[in-house]
């Protein structure tokens, strides 16, 4: 399947390829041939703080990612760089959508249980295009974007562009540039509160037709409501606007030095209208076994829900100012060291340090391996509070707990084989490269995930 793959997309951009550039026959080129990546790798993570269930519940996920990047020499001076993916994944709390399955809500959910809803998995899909054009000294860089992305409850057009300039004989990289997204939801809201939204709010009608709803005593009741009855999303836009400055400065035979700064804003709808939030101050309403309320944010409850009093609520805007530093220093042939710091601040009350370090060993003229370490704290957004702990006068709610405070650590390494001479082939484009790596990530909230990655580099002959 990888080779019909490769052979599809040198077909459809080999007319590049044999493209010349007869007026620059003696400049040296930017890309001297085409190079195609193929790029995958597997996700998975399990934990106990679920969004879409309120801030409890399993948040067991599996993800599978494959990426094809084709860069292509236009002429000495312009290259064109498209790249097609898609991320498959699997989501035992996205699948809590609809806690009750496909037959109604007669049947019991829980938010330790996964459904088999149609949330359950999906589909991501991106293609991307960026063209960039050297100057003939190579001393400037220009370069501009466009990209697509679409998912079962968005979709996303971007584009940007960005200009480099080098300075002091290359010792020197300056850099700016701007990206836009402009996305659209497809809202998809948690059953109860479509249904409820269906009926007008009459629980004797459509998805609650026979079906017994409990309050916290476990008797039957007619009482639930969700806040002001459900309000949907006016708004459906999320667009997102970011601009990058960055320095590099080579500060001797050794060391190299970077710093750089961004500013997001985001503007439109900015939460997830798929995540339930419960409040403190007003009464909880169920469906399923009554005997199983007491527990209900145990483990051992497998056959009740608690229906949702809202969605989660967010300002229509925000923004994020990333601001941080590289440093890398060659220490010998064998190793060298790859430091990076992180500060970032938002509106929402988040601040967050990010720390990491990497250290390549040279272990041959063709293997370099790739420890590395990487810790993570941030403080807690304004709007945050855990399972059942807002109240219902609150402006913006939220318990996901990507908005709550934390900290945690990353473990991995990573593996590279490098063939200079490309020895090995398929069809035209031999093998310059394969990188392998692992990372290991655990947050003190309980989450924690495993990656694997893996990628080819081929390049024409």
């Amino acid at each position: 399947m990888r080779n019909i793959l490769f052979f599809v997309f040198i077909s459809l951009f080999g007319f590049s390829f044999a493209q010349q550039d007869s007026t620059n026959v003696y400049k040296k080129r930017v890309l001297e041939t085409a190079e195609v990546d193929f790029l995958s790798s597997y996700y998975a993570q399990e934990g106990n703080n679920a969004s879409v269930t309120g801030g409890i519940g399993t948040e067991e996920l599996t993800d599978l990612t494959g990426t094809i990047v084709v860069s292509m020499p236009l002429n000495a001076d312009d290259v064109l760089t498209v790249d097609v993916g898609f991320s498959a994944y699997t989501s035992a709390s996205s699948s809590n959508g609809n806690p009750f399955d496909l037959s109604g809500a007669s049947y019991q959910g829980s938010p330790w249980v996964t459904s088999s809803g149609a949330s359950a998995s999906d589909v991501w899909t991106s293609l991307n295009a960026d063209f960039s054009h050297s100057s003939d000294d190579r001393n400037t860089i220009w370069n501009a974007d466009v990209s697509f992305a679409a998912e079962y409850d968005y979709t996303s057009i971007g584009f940007g562009g960005g200009l480099t300039k080098l300075f002091n004989e290359k010792n020197t990289t300056l850099g700016i540039s701007g990206k836009v997204y402009l996305d659209t939801w497809n809202p998809i809201y948690p059953t109860e509160l479509n249904a409820y939204d269906d009926v007008n709010g009459d629980l004797s009608q459509g998805y609650f037709y026979g079906v017994s709803i409990l309050d916290e005593f476990g008797d039957t009741s007619t009482d639930w409501s969700p806040i002001n009855g459900f309000e949907v999303i006016k708004d459906k836009a999320r667009n997102s606007y970011s601009l990058s400055l960055s320095l590099s400065q080579i500060l001797s035979k050794n060391a190299q030095f970077s710093i750089f700064l961004d500013i997001v804003k985001q503007q439109g709808w900015l939460g997830n209208p798929l995540q339930r939030v419960y409040f403190s101050d007003v009464d909880n309403y169920y469906i399923g076994n009554a005997a199983s309320i007491p527990n209900y944010t145990s483990k051992s409850n497998t056959d009740v829900f608690h229906l949702a009093d809202d969605i989660e609520r967010l300002p229509s805007s925000r923004l994020k100012v990333p601001f941080g530093f590289r440093l890398n220093y060659y220490l010998n042939e064998v190793f060298v060291l790859r430091t990076y710091y992180r500060f970032y601040s938002d509106d929402w009350g988040i601040q967050s340090h990010t720390f990491n370090l990497e250290v390549p060993i040279k272990l041959s003229t063709k293997f370099t391996l790739y420890p590395s370490y990487r810790y993570y704290n941030q403080t807690e957004s304004d709007y945050f509070a855990p399972y059942d702990s807002h109240l219902s006068t609150d402006k913006y709610y939220t318990s996901d707990y990507d908005l709550s405070k934390f900290n945690a650590s990353q473990y991995g390494f990573g593996l590279s084989y490098t063939d200079i001479f490309t020895k090995v082939h398929i069809f035209k484009f031999g093998l310059k490269s394969i990188d392998f790596k692992y990372n290991y990530y655990q947050r003190n909230s309980g989450l924690s995930a495993n990656y694997l990655g893996i990628g080819f580099k081929f390049i024409k002959d």
